[in-house]
């Protein structure tokens, strides 16, 4: 499946648990009212029969009381524990006893961590996360959570770190970032909040019987029927839970199965996430978590609990034999025997690996791309954008990637990204920066120049991408500050770059998604004929930007827009406000459907790739008008099509 089938997919899974909770939630509301009339019964023995319907044209306001109170309670504590999860994927991480990866890290665990999170987040298109480390957990595990990719937060254990290799953790890591990409986030908030919705009312009824001790010893029918009641409230939220987790856990053995699979896609090295998955079999403490797991257990890489009777991941052979069908669980005993040994040849491997980056850098002349290959790379990055990542982020100066990582330096480093390479401009960029932010700001960024000079322009996008987790933690008062700067700087010579600009709107988009993270959404319902006119002025100012005259612009417009229509009749719009144009045409197609939003971005990968060449603003436009439109592009290198020209 590529990216929009498997966004596709979460989102039907995510209706079908609406629809089921709606039925559960029914049920409980008909066993409560049930339970009211007999406890009522009991306690007032005269009148009609309380199942006929007099009696229930007799009782009926105590029904609609009970089934108002009913369904207040699991609605009202689900909203509560949903909005709690949304305050981001850190939140979710501190609560298991998670400690942020700090910028200027010294420990070389931390520090290769980072360095992979990194590599896989810029490989792959999307935000770079929070990383965090359980540090008192030594079993081998890992998860991501938040409700989008700008709130996301990885955490990995100090187990995973001490005990995998680097590519096993890639891997791990590889598996986590499928979560993210495939909408399994938003998916399990929803599955959290809706069971702890049910089990308040367990927890309720519990309550009940606590204070009920008495009612023992009373004679009357009343406390009989509180009784009654509070122990029918504790077993009908028991039995609910029970049925509600065992939904949960159907649903999240099959997207452990297809964040497996990805992750081997990604990877393209079935041993990384195979050797994860095998040493979690051989150590004792295997994935197993001291912090108590049940609620997030569906989020791990590994299942958290030794002994669960609902089990939330694939049993550990079933997914080792899916990655390497060959596996022999006998094999087992000698990976134990041979763990120190591979220790050794994992350090050689890395010394390959660091060469292969070289090389990946390093590497002359135009690379062969296919336009369709692009397409299904979407969610799905192959393993030379992880090391094109590696070597672009090597490439980036150390002084530069430490001071991005650092929420003192963050908004610094954005400025720097956005300098010009002309020397007035910059002196007058800088100014704004000192009239904006403070003369401390402005002499940061200057030594940050005069220490490593300008960004190349491919380096633009990676650098920002590594700051902004650092930027969202500043006040918001700072963050205002920060996105006026921006603004400023790239009109400060008085027009407006493309790339310019819309770097500018992804930072406010993160910053903005990062603190209303349910508000974020990767698709809507609108439908692309309703949003034509929209799609063409995107695509004609990808168009422009991207070929030497108005003509070869044309072409590949009017290819592009036989993607969206074939009876499409519509003019190429005119060169003119595009920055109005961009703004209102690129909000209403973030909110395309999925089937019709995979259609656009089939059309702006035509219309760059319509010559038959790729060059490097036409990258930037490409990936960052995706960005916008919560899309993540993974890299691509400069080349030419590998069918050659479809220019005419």
């Amino acid at each position: 499946m590529n990216f929009f089938e498997q966004q596709d997919q979460a989102r039907r899974q995510t209706r079908l648990l609406v629809f089921l909770f709606i039925l559960a939630v029914l049920a409980i509301v008909v066993a409560v009212d049930v339970t009211l009339l007999v406890g009522f019964g009991l306690s007032r023995m005269e009148g009609a029969p309380l199942f006929s319907s007099q009696g229930l044209e007799q009782n009926w306001q105590l029904l609609a009381g009970g089934s108002v109170a009913t369904v207040g309670v699991i609605g009202l504590a689900s909203l509560f524990k949903t909005a709690m999860l949304r305050s981001g994927g850190g939140q979710v991480a501190r609560s298991l006893g998670g400690t942020l990866v700090d910028a200027d890290v010294r420990d070389p665990l931390r520090r290769r961590l980072r360095n992979v999170v990194e590599e896989i987040a810029l490989a792959s298109g999307t935000p770079v996360p929070e990383i965090y480390v359980l540090e008192q957990e030594s079993g081998i595990n890992a998860f991501a959570a938040g409700f989008s990719p700008a709130d996301a937060a990885v955490a990995v254990t100090r187990g995973a770190m001490e005990k995998l290799s680097r590519s096993e953790l890639q891997g791990v890591i590889a598996h986590e970032f499928s979560h993210i990409f495939n909408g399994d986030m938003r998916l399990n908030i929803r599955l959290m909040g809706a069971l702890f919705g049910i089990l308040v009312l367990a927890l309720i009824g519990r309550r009940v019987l606590h204070h009920t001790h008495y009612v023992g010893r009373s004679r009357d029918n009343s406390g009989a029927a509180i009784l009654i009641l509070a122990l029918a409230l504790t077993t009908i939220g028991y039995l609910g839970l029970f049925f509600g987790r065992w939904i949960k856990s159907a649903v999240s053995r099959q997207r452990e199965y297809l964040a497996d699979a990805s992750a081997v896609q990604f990877t393209r090295d079935p041993g990384s996430i195979a050797g994860a998955l095998k040493k979690i079999a051989v150590y004792s403490d295997g994935s197993y978590l001291d912090v108590e797991t049940e609620e997030v257990g569906h989020m791990l890489f590994g299942s958290g609990q030794k002994m669960n009777l609902f089990a939330t991941h694939p049993p550990l052979m079933d997914r080792i034999r899916r990655v390497e069908p060959s596996f022999d669980e006998s094999e087992l005993a000698n990976i134990a025997k041979d763990i120190k040994r591979k220790e050794r040849l994992d350090a050689e491997h890395e010394a390959r690996l660091a060469e292969q980056q070289d090389s990946a850098a390093g590497s002359g002349g135009a690379a062969i791309f296919d336009p369709a290959a692009i397409m299904q790379e979407i969610g799905n990055p192959q393993w030379e954008k992880l090391l094109m990542a590696a070597a672009l982020a090597a490439s980036i100066p150390v002084n530069i990637r430490d001071a991005a990582r650092s929420a003192e330096w963050a908004p610094e480093v954005l400025f720097y990204t956005l300098l010009d390479g002309d020397d007035e401009v910059r002196e007058n960029q800088l100014l704004a920066v000192s009239r904006g932010m403070g003369g401390d700001s402005e002499k940061r960024v200057r030594n940050l120049v005069i220490a490593s000079g300008l960004p190349n322009p491919e380096q633009r996008l990676p650098i920002m991408e590594v700051a902004l987790p650092s930027l969202k933690r500043h006040p918001p008062e700072v963050v205002h500050k920060v996105l006026k700067t921006v603004n400023e700087l790239i009109s400060a010579d008085g027009r407006v770059d493309v790339f310019e600009y819309l770097l500018a709107r992804i930072v406010s988009q993160y910053l903005w998604e990062a603190t209303n993270p349910h508000a974020t959404s990767v698709s809507g319902k609108r439908r692309l004929a309703s949003q034509l006119a929209d799609a063409a002025s995107v695509l004609a100012v990808m168009a422009r930007h991207g070929h030497e005259n108005e003509d070869a612009a044309q072409h590949a417009f009017t290819a592009a827009m036989q993607i969206l229509s074939r009876d499409s009749e519509l003019p190429m719009p005119a060169s003119g406000d595009w920055i109005g144009t961009l703004d209102k045409s690129l909000a209403g197609l973030d909110k395309l459907c999925l089937e019709d939003k995979e259609k656009l971005i089939r059309a702006l990968i035509e219309v760059v790739t319509h010559d038959g060449r790729l060059i490097a603003i036409e990258l930037e436009l490409l990936r960052a008008v995706c960005a916008m439109l919560h899309v993540p592009v993974p890299m691509i290198p400069p080349g030419i099509a590998s069918g050659g020209g479809r220019g005419d």
